[in-house]
């Protein structure tokens, strides 16, 4: 299965949300050139190549008909500063949502942003002025609507939004721009996220030419912490468009600075191997701006830089310029993502807004499918993602359903047409975190998987052991016959459940601690059907710091079952695998470290060829390290 890395023209953008520390959002109205150019001078010494920039709508635009000539005479400066260092910037159009406050142009008087024609006609007035003020501009790398516009103008009918920004679009292109142009929305539909906002990442995808998520998740698990924004962005990637890690970063008042410089290592990264070409963190510089709102009661707001007020380079900053350096090495715009045999299924409950679902069906599945993502990348298998809603695609070897509730009756039986042509289909069952309509979705489940289910009717089978143990009956792969693997039982009192069942033409695998049957295994056509009767990934879901957990070892005899091809393999869960595959021919493969400590690892590399031997290579790796591993061919 080929896996999005879409890429705008020209430099993959590595740089920052810029504000001056001169100001902040107010940095127009105090503008300083020669404070400008000692900051992009920093950022420009550690390889960053673009900003992006914000026109403060109340300044900009004092009025509804005119703009502040004085602040933007500041900005064509601004640009100027970029071309002398060869940067180039990506200027934000409506900004009146800004680090945990809303600020309005005074004559807006509470319209609707979205709905009301007037106030509408005034955003795109704006937008098409600037852009043709300044569309053209060789510090110009490309446009965005807005900032996190579902904060400021508030959710909205996905037919309102989608208007609207296709209005906005077309006032830049009115504007005779040319260059690439987004939303600024963060990326938070209902496609990526299971809550809907009315901004829909499939349908804004449509009018625009990239994709731009902002990142700042709290999480109760580090290595789902370090993945999530890689998930989202494989997520966000699903509609074919680049996508752009619009906003990440931390503030040095809620992480020290080496677990920061680790987390931007790691966000980097595996946002690259999760499909993202383009990168922004937030931002680059402190403030010491304590008595100006938004700081003055977000004071956190004032340490996201990647720079101290004085212009210090912090650890974040190196590894920024490290990650640059490794683009450049690797060629970024000539390299694609190796194609991959794992696929996870992403269930159109997850976007289709079906009548008579609940939030918690759509955040049940999120929040499955990124720790089946986690575990993937712990059994070294890079798993692309595929949504029912588009159809499941038909080139790989190894489906992966995590703790499902429901798919489509059409979905379920394109699963099993799929295990008939050769290939493995796992399927973990799960009732659901709610108790309406609790239980399996499944259009034909005993015919499907060969068994009996033994369900009554209104109740959950609850799971009382602390841990679920599964003994393996038979062998699965290295998991020999014997072998037990522990899971720690988590959820509610709904989703804490197993499926009780009866095979019928399907084989047990594996039984749980009271000899039940816990997952059991259907040979269909060329291909088999794997039900696990617990939630695993549910379960791991819900747990704190629980990762790396078992559930890779059964991906991993899972994916020997299907045949499924892994370029280059490491025995320790802790550090993932994946390769990019350049034009030339080269293949790199990207070694991530999610350990605490100094690893020395064996790398494991597949034969390029049919009769070749496999090689060995040995890597080194510090905390949370990264190691590029540039393939013989």
């Amino acid at each position: 299965m080929h896996r999005n890395f879409a890429k705008l023209p020209g430099a993959a953008w590595l740089g920052v949300n810029f504000w001056s520390r001169t100001g902040g959002p107010l940095m127009w109205r105090s503008y300083d050139p020669r404070v400008v150019r000692e900051e992009l001078d920093v950022l420009r010494e550690h390889g960053l190549n673009t900003t992006r920039s914000f026109f403060y709508w109340p300044d900009f635009m004092p009025e509804p008909d005119r703009i502040d000539e004085t602040l933007a005479g500041h900005y064509a400066d601004f640009l100027e500063a970029h071309s002398e260092r060869g940067m180039a910037t990506i200027p934000t159009f409506i900004v009146g949502h800004m680090s945990g406050e809303n600020w309005d142009p005074a004559w807006r008087a509470g319209r609707d942003l979205y709905a009301d024609v007037w106030m509408v006609d005034r955003q795109a007035w704006f937008a098409e002025e600037m852009a043709r003020r300044y569309g053209g501009h060789p510090a110009v790398a490309g446009w965005l609507i807005t900032n996190e516009m579902p904060i400021y103008g508030g959710k909205a009918p996905t037919e309102q939004v989608t208007a609207w920004a296709r209005l906005m679009v077309r006032a830049v292109r009115a504007g005779g721009a040319t260059e690439p142009v987004s939303i600024g929305d963060g990326a938070w539909g209902v496609e990526v996220t299971g809550q809907d906002n009315g901004f829909s990442v499939r349908e804004l995808a449509a009018v625009t030419d990239f994709v731009g998520p902002h990142v700042y998740r709290m999480e109760d698990d580090l290595v789902r912490q370090h993945y999530g924004a890689a998930f989202i962005c494989e997520l966000a990637g699903t509609y074919g468009r680049p996508v752009v890690l619009e906003e990440f970063g931390c503030s040095s008042d809620f992480v020290s600075d080496d677990n920061a410089a680790h987390y931007y290592r790691q966000v980097l990264y595996n946002s690259l191997l999760g499909g993202a070409t383009g990168w922004l963190g937030w931002n680059n510089t402190d403030f010491d701006l304590v008595d100006q709102p938004p700081y003055s009661h977000h004071p956190f707001e004032l340490h996201f830089g990647l720079t101290e007020v004085d212009g210090t380079p912090k650890p974040a900053l190196e590894e920024m310029r490290r990650f640059g350096a490794t683009l450049d090495r690797i060629d970024l715009a000539a390299c694609e993502r190796a194609a991959t045999d794992t696929v996870l299924v992403v269930p159109s409950v997850l976007d289709a807004g079906y009548p008579f679902t609940r939030t918690a069906d759509r955040t049940d599945v999120f929040g499955a499918l990124r720790q089946a993502y986690v575990t993937a990348r712990a059994a070294d298998l890079p798993a692309g993602l595929t949504r029912e809603s588009d159809g499941i695609a038909p080139d790989a070897r190894l489906y992966l359903v995590p703790s499902a509730k429901q798919l489509t009756g059409p979905g379920w039986h394109r699963l099993e047409e799929l295990a008939a042509g050769g290939a493995v289909v796992y399927v973990s069952y799960c009732a659901g975190s709610h108790g309406w309509q609790r239980g399996p979705w499944y259009s034909h489940m005993n015919a499907m998987f060969g068994v009996e289910h033994r369900l009554r009717y209104g109740l959950a089978d609850p799971i009382e052991d602390d841990v679920v143990e599964l003994t393996f009956t038979a062998a699965l792969g290295p998991l020999a016959e014997g072998t037990t693997l522990a899971f720690r039982a988590a959820g509610t009192e709904h989703s804490r459940s197993y499926l009780p069942v009866r095979p019928t033409t399907a084989e047990v695998v594996a039984v749980d601690g009271h000899g039940r049957p816990a997952l059991l295994r259907r040979r269909h056509g060329e291909g088999s059907l794997v039900l696990c009767a617990y939630p695993l990934e549910h379960m791991a879901a819900v747990t704190p710091r629980v990762n790396p957990e078992p559930t890779y070892r059964l991906y991993d005899a899972l994916a020997t079952l299907a045949g499924v091809r892994r370029p280059v393999t490491v025995a320790d869960p802790r550090v993932s695998a994946d390769v990019l595959v350049r034009a030339d021919g080269a293949r790199f493969a990207v070694l991530v470290s999610q350990a605490d400590e100094e690893l020395k690892v064996v790398a494991e590399v597949a034969a390029a060829s049919a009769g070749a031997e496999p090689a060995r290579e040995e890597v080194a790796l510090e905390p949370y390290g990264v190691h590029v591993l540039e393939l013989r061919r």
